[in-house]
């Protein structure tokens, strides 16, 4: 899997915004999203998978903490499209994060690690990523 970015002590905090603008491979497999402490540490860990030997395409999601994964969580509807051209906003609240996609479907995951700042971001796998922001709420 390549890595395409890969962000350390970036300080996001509750209604922080992220907004990533990128093409998914026409061949892709997967890719993920990764926002924690560290890569040991990830508070969520968003893995959209176009060939999942159990549910072809599907959005999986999960946390990591001290290196052992939580609970995975996964989504049957992914409006993702090998080949397009893609805008993903990941929202940070003080309790979970809210994923919004392409086609307005928003997924709330939880903070199950309960990290309160995120430090670290990485964006890797099957993606080309065009445009990275961070929006900073008014509040921080």
């Amino acid at each position: 899997m390549k890595m395409q970015l890969e962000l350390k002590n970036v300080a996001l905090r509750p209604g922080d915004k992220i907004k990533l603008k990128g093409e998914i491979s026409h061949d892709a497999e997967k890719f993920r999203i990764d926002l924690g402490v560290n890569s040991e540490d990830l508070a969520l860990h968003f893995n959209p998978r176009f060939q999942d030997d159990a549910d072809g395409a599907v959005l999986v999601y999960n946390s990591k903490t001290a290196g052992f994964w939580g609970s995975e969580g996964r989504e049957m509807h992914n409006p993702l499209q090998r080949g397009s051209d893609v805008k993903i906003f990941l929202k940070l609240s003080g309790d979970g994060f809210e994923v919004e996609l392409p086609d307005g479907q928003k997924l709330n995951f939880p903070n199950c690690t309960n990290t309160d700042v995120i430090t670290y971001v990485q964006v890797a796998g099957d993606f080309k990523l065009k445009s990275f922001k961070i929006y900073k709420s008014a509040t921080t």
